[in-house]
């Protein structure tokens, strides 16, 4: 597979901060029946899922179809100039020539359907595991689906509809819609905190075009976190990055939160921003930056931002179920490194071809990075910082999720 081209609130209350279990990753299980924990690994190019162990070996245990219903959207949007238009948009730009058919996904806490957001198709599907069909399948507002959330009792999840500036909140089970509510310029991560009582809503605006430098940075749209009740979908609180990276004299900062990783007490949370090779630590209580790390630069990567995927440099942030070690992937510098919380010093750099995303396995022993140049994911050990091993996996893996099948699945794509 080619390498990456380039592309062409007010205060927080402290009322926010509640000493809950860690966050979630994945729908919680249905302790009544026979489960068995995986990851899922989301192949945006290829319309597939892999489906590996989520400990040890990481070995492949199946493989699911997520675009079982292609020619009949393809056909779809034939029909429709305007769905055409920003379908083939996703596909030279954000996609860099190809179609996104998985960005984020979450199994349901039977283990029975796998939910997927696809973004060249504008919407949600929840895709039966035994048999690679559709179960529901929801049109997200606008022409794009971006990143989810699944609540912690895994009944409900939040996806970003990119282009209408929402988030619509989906019934797991049924795809009905529960609400919404209206984000800054292009949604992208989403987060259920404190024991699902509130969605934080991250929005990064703009970023296919070339205005990349400081000086144009207000070109890139209003970009901010959105905070509201998970239950009533009404704003709690907005923060707005900016006025806090220019607090501490971070004028020329891009105030895009890209990925993040909260700390299990919700107090603390931990974010990268477009084109900065590091990340910053924001303290929920005080609503302020309170640390920043700067890791290193790779020597062989291009200086020219344009250049650089989607304003990205660092992309992926995951912490360890004890809260005390970062997991960052340094996506333009091709490598990942664990970080010490406490000191912030980075360990060993891990090579990696354009790693995509950070996760936590199973055991919570493991940081698993998408290798989206390399087509594999890698597990590096938390403790030691170095590398374990890596899995092959189909075409430009993303995301990847912690999640749930029957015990006794085995893949309808065994062919």
């Amino acid at each position: 597979m080619p390498a990456f081209r380039p592309r062409h609130l007010c205060s927080m209350a402290a009322a926010l901060v509640l000493t809950v279990a860690a966050p979630a990753t994945a729908a919680t299980a249905d302790t009544s029946a026979a489960l068995r924990e995986v990851l899922f690994v989301g192949n945006n190019w290829d319309g597939t899922a892999d489906v590996i162990k989520s400990t040890g070996d990481f070995a492949k245990i199946g493989e699911i179809n997520i675009v079982p219903d292609k020619a009949a959207r393809l056909a779809e949007i034939n029909a429709d100039p305007i769905k055409w238009i920003y379908y083939t948009s996703i596909h030279n730009e954000v996609g860099q020539g190809h179609d996104q058919y998985v960005d984020d996904m979450y199994s349901t806490p039977d283990g029975k359907s796998l939910v997927v957001s696809r973004p060249s198709f504008a919407d949600v599907v929840s895709i039966n595991l035994a048999t690679d069909t559709i179960n529901w399948r929801f049109p997200v507002a606008g022409y794009r689906a971006d990143h989810m959330a699944v609540s912690p009792d895994g009944t409900r999840v939040a996806v970003s509809a990119s282009t209408a500036n929402k988030v619509q909140v989906l019934d797991i089970n049924t795809g009905a819609e529960l609400g919404e509510f209206a984000t800054g310029d292009k949604p992208h991560e989403n987060f259920f905190t404190n024991g699902g009582k509130y969605i934080w809503n991250m929005a990064i605006g703009e970023v296919t075009t070339a205005l990349d430098d400081p000086a144009w940075d207000w070109t890139k749209g209003d970009r901010h976190i959105t905070v509201v009740d998970a239950t009533t979908f009404k704003q709690v609180k907005i923060i707005d990055m900016r006025d806090r990276l220019d607090a501490i004299g971070l004028t020329n900062f891009s105030d895009a939160v890209r990925p993040a990783a909260f700390t299990p007490d919700w107090s603390k949370l931990y974010f990268q921003v477009s084109f900065f090779n590091g990340f910053l630590e924001y303290d929920v209580a005080t609503d302020k930056i309170t640390r920043v790390k700067t890791l290193p630069a790779n020597p062989a990567t291009n200086t020219d931002r344009t250049t650089w995927l989607l304003d990205s440099r660092h992309h992926g942030i995951s912490m360890n179920p004890e809260g005390t070690k970062l997991c960052v992937a340094g996506t333009m510098d091709n490598y990942a490194t664990v970080v010490d919380r406490a000191t912030l010093q980075e360990g060993p750099l891990v090579t990696a071809s354009t790693p995509y995303w950070a996760t936590v396995s199973g055991d919570g022993k493991d940081c698993i990075i998408s290798e989206a140049g390399a087509d594999q994911v890698t597990a590096i050990d938390f403790a030691t910082g170095q590398k374990v091993l890596s899995v092959p996996v189909g075409d430009h893996p993303q995301r990847v999720r912690l999640g749930h099948v029957q015990a006794d699945w085995t893949s309808p794509s065994a062919s």
